[in-house]
């Protein structure tokens, strides 16, 4: 009996250890997205596919956004508003700007519709004492992220952090805000500013789950140049040290890595995956809908045996998103459309009114300005153009926007 009672009890101890060894594991179990092969999975080891939208325009002003067509980078278009409505009105403006644009209102309603997620494209400049987007000094990039971060959070949105515009410009475009060349790769500076702010970012958002993850570089390497192979071997050893920045102090989010000339030239990737927790971003517009249009990034996935997601694609009729959106889903490719919002075209999710008088500002970009009395010239009348942008700041609220339900539809989401 005795015996009998000794083996119960230590039968009983026996399965005590298993279980609290087992809730032990579970609740060290990271509750972080990660790769597994060609998928990405949840803590609980289902699949997830991306369905999303990008915030593009908000920290990351162009120009086509605004109407404008030269006039292309941020750059640009706060030098065109200071010409003709002088320093601190333009300051005033895109820090209104930066209030009204994305909101929680604004996630709230993604989220309403059935996205899953969304990518945050921002400038470098917002994590340094830089001048941009009305501030001097002091930028309030952690601020912006960490509102968002919250929102969707509450939500239950992920986001992608996309660093859109790099030190030195690493497209050499308008897109990037550089001058015209990607001067990342060959400036040591801009190199390690470009790793020294990730790891500032990855630092902040290291236990934060709502993060997806880091999207390393937006369209390295634009197709113009004549030396872009040359650049285009460059390309990996910049991953490389923006990888070992953000794993010195991130071991739990996922990389994301675009190819070269707009995210479409993976020649430069071997099989050898960087990171153990990564995927690569593609880009594409302007096709049809055929699969012929996504094969080379099917093959490449099944090459290195990675995801490969749609980081970025739109800019076409409801048709067409519809089309390619189910195209991307029968092989099982993640999306983000592009972008959320902009000025009076429907092709996004909401858009924005033009103000009264926004055609002067158009035209006004649009004429010689490449000396002062040029500039003098062609100036407007400055209290049209202050009411215009006043009107502006006001238009890009959410409750002022316009839905366009086609092209939510289109998304497989619901208006």
């Amino acid at each position: 009996m005795k015996k009998c009672v000794l083996f119960l009890f230590l039968l009983f101890a026996v399965l005590c250890t298993i279980q609290a060894s087992s809730l032990k594991s579970k609740n060290n179990e990271k509750p972080f997205l990660k790769v597994k092969g060609q998928d990405i999975v949840t803590p609980n080891g289902e699949s997830f596919l991306i369905q999303g939208i990008n915030l593009g325009n908000w920290l990351n002003p162009e120009g086509y956004m605004f109407l404008f067509k030269d006039v292309s980078s941020y750059r640009l278009i706060d030098q065109a508003f200071r010409e003709m409505v002088g320093p601190d009105f333009t300051d005033q403006f895109w820090k209104t700007f930066k209030d009204n644009y994305i909101t929680r209102e604004d996630i709230a309603y993604i989220k309403q519709t059935g996205i899953n997620s969304i990518r945050l494209p921002f400038h470098y400049k917002l994590f340094t004492d830089e001048d941009y987007m009305g501030l001097k000094s002091n930028q309030d990039g952690f601020a912006r992220v960490d509102s968002v971060i919250k929102w969707c959070k509450a939500e239950g949105l992920y986001v992608i952090l996309d660093m859109h515009d790099a030190p030195g410009g690493q497209t050499g475009d308008n897109i990037d805000d550089s001058y015209g060349y990607p001067w990342l790769f060959e400036s040591e500076t801009s190199k390690q500013l470009f790793s020294e702010i990730w790891k500032k970012i990855a630092d902040r958002y290291k236990n934060e789950p709502t993060v997806l993850g880091y999207d390393l570089l937006n369209e390295p390497i634009a197709t113009y140049f004549t030396n872009k192979e040359e650049i285009n071997k460059l390309l990996v050893p910049v991953y490389k040290r923006g990888i070992e920045a953000i794993r010195s102090v991130d071991p739990n989010h996922i990389i994301l890595l675009g190819g070269a000339q707009w995210n479409s030239n993976f020649s430069m990737f071997d099989e050898k995956a960087i990171d153990s927790n990564m995927l690569y971003t593609c880009h594409r517009y302007w096709c049809d809908t055929l699969q012929s249009n996504l094969q080379d990034f099917i093959d490449f996935r099944n090459k290195v045996n990675l995801p490969l997601y749609m980081g970025e694609t739109g800019e076409n009729t409801d048709e067409w998103v519809g089309g390619f959106r189910r195209l991307m889903e029968r092989n099982n490719m993640g999306w983000h459309f592009w972008p959320y919002k902009k000025m009076e075209k429907t092709s996004c999710m909401v858009h924005i009114k033009k103000p009264a008088n926004w055609d002067l500002i158009v035209e006004y970009t649009q004429k010689p300005r490449n000396n002062f009395n040029e500039i003098r010239a062609a100036r407007p009348d400055q209290e049209l153009v202050k009411k215009a942008m006043l009107e502006l700041l006001e238009n890009i609220k959410f409750a002022h926007c316009i839905k366009n339900q086609g092209y939510i539809k289109a998304l497989g989401m619901k208006p």
